[in-house]
């Protein structure tokens, strides 16, 4: 399936005209049993992905399905309250059609949650982990297909996907609130099954710190169009073959809500110190004076 640079531009006019002249400066994708983050907006609007022409429904449990407009902590943001995944039937470019929309309405920064298992045996069960880099050997792209030249070059670099500036803002504003914050390399796995322990064991091998099955094609078409990202993971579980016991949908929400407390601390502590007019321009992202992509 290949998606047309109007499609996107009819999705972004049709969220225009119910959000009128705000502009979101940060994009945020809340992961299972995360989504609670978007109840905290002040002004909000919120948009079911029903009512956006090409978006499509998220099925997963705790993945509510809408995008929520607002403030908070003085911010811009627009909230993706729940995410669709390539495991539900859908294409990659699908599961980035929300990112590359809310780049066109105006956000230059991206923050990125996910719940994963935790494949690094220091780690453990309710910790947050900042994502360093990624690993993505299962099938192709959001990118695949005629290249949207409106939102980035053919062979866009992938050295810095996780903004390094991000990740240091991260780290100091976990320090700050004594929150203990991993660093480490997130694994895609395409699911809907778990990994068996021995992909787990070869992820190991690889340098994964954790697996999980989203964020990476939405990080893929973030930094295509040039958006700085901020990842982090809520480590819900320990991998397949670590424990003697089996993994479950329940155990990664019930970590979700435990650990949702520290989470928004975190994020609300990130937001306050982000220079989001610098995020607006970084990488040479070419807007008008509205923010929409030329």
């Amino acid at each position: 399936m290949s998606l047309s640079f109007a499609q996107y531009r009819e999705s972004a006019d049709a969220i225009t005209v119910r959000i009128g002249a705000f502009r979101p400066q940060v994009a945020m994708i809340l992961g299972s049993g995360l989504g609670y983050l978007a109840d905290l907006l002040e002004d909000a609007v919120s948009i079911p992905y029903s009512d956006i022409p090409h978006f499509r429904a998220p099925t997963a449990p705790g993945h509510r399905g809408r995008l929520v407009f607002g403030s908070l902590e003085g911010r811009k943001v627009a909230v993706m309250q729940g995410r669709i995944h390539h495991y539900e039937g859908y294409s990659y470019e699908e599961v980035a059609y929300p990112v590359r929309v809310l780049r066109l309405l105006g956000a230059g920064t991206m923050f990125v949650t996910n719940a994963a298992g935790a494949v690094n045996q220091a780690f453990f069960p309710g910790v947050l982990m900042l994502i360093a880099d990624h690993i993505k050997l299962f099938g192709d792209s959001p990118l695949r297909g005629e290249n949207q030249i409106e939102f980035g070059p053919r062979f866009p670099d992938a050295s810095y996907l996780y903004t390094p500036s991000l990740q240091k803002l991260a780290k100091d504003m976990a320090a700050d609130l004594n929150i203990p914050l991993r660093k480490g390399v997130y694994m895609y796995f395409p699911g809907p099954q778990y990994e068996t322990p021995a992909e787990i064991r070869a992820a190991r091998i690889l340098g994964a710190d954790a697996v999980g099955m989203s964020t990476v094609p939405e990080v893929i078409a973030a930094g295509h169009a040039g958006m700085r990202v901020l990842g982090l993971s809520l480590l819900s579980n320990m991998a397949a073959g670590i424990l003697d016991q089996p993994l479950t949908e329940q155990e990664v929400l019930d970590a979700a809500r435990a650990a949702s407390d520290r989470f928004i601390k975190l994020i609300l502590k990130c937001l306050q110190n982000l220079n989001c007019c610098a995020a607006l321009l970084d990488r040479n992202c070419e807007t008008g004076t509205d923010g929409m992509l030329r």
